[in-house]
């Protein structure tokens, strides 16, 4: 538990100075929890709508928001972020989202695989094979990096990632709920302040 406390709070510290990133994690996380009820009923549609949803929202703040220079807050550079990071730092986030967007087009040119799976003769058949192999590609991931970190760092730091990357979402509507309102806010203030033409 504390290992997993350490992680969150060094993930939150680190990563989420943004409010615009704050909210799109909000957004993402609540997707995200529609998505785990999803599995239930139907898992292809709750990858897809996971991984369109609430992937793109989430790498979305981190690429496009969050600044990548020195981190005046925690007085650390970049770099050292990066070097750091438990989970999936940019460079390794690159490479998940590559294979994430080779899925479909892979599906769409090969639908068997060579003969792994049976082709799917429509749009519905599809998506369905594409929210599979999605599904497959988050789970692998998911495994692989808790594997990568019991063997690099111990089987504890591997099981608390894992279980942090699991209840992430949880966390983050408690976390980051207020988010939208106080980017709201400072839109507001910042467009008041700002001075009129003549």
């Amino acid at each position: 538990m504390q290992t997993l406390r350490t992680q969150r709070w060094d993930d939150h510290r680190f990563y989420h100075h943004s409010l615009v990133n704050q909210s799109l994690h909000l957004v993402s996380a609540i997707t995200f929890c529609i998505a785990y009820a999803l599995l239930f009923v139907d898992p292809a549609i709750a990858a897809v709508l996971a991984w369109t949803v609430s992937m793109t929202t989430r790498q979305a703040g981190h690429f496009f928001f969050e600044p990548r220079g020195y981190d005046e807050v925690n007085q650390v550079t970049d770099a050292y972020k990066e070097d750091v990071k438990v989970g999936y730092n940019i460079r390794r986030k690159i490479v998940l989202m590559a294979i994430w967007v080779a899925i479909p087009a892979a599906l769409w040119l090969a639908p068997s695989l060579g003969g792994l799976i049976a082709p799917h003769t429509d749009l519905r058949g599809f998506v369905h094979d594409v929210g599979i192999a999605w599904l497959s590609l988050g789970g692998a991931g998911l495994v692989f990096r808790v594997l990568q970190l019991w063997a690099t760092q111990g089987l504890v730091e591997g099981l608390a990632w894992g279980t942090k990357i699991v209840t992430d979402p949880f966390m983050d509507i408690g976390l980051y709920h207020a988010a939208p309102l106080k980017l709201l806010r400072q839109l507001r203030s910042a467009s008041t302040s700002a001075p009129v033409a003549h």
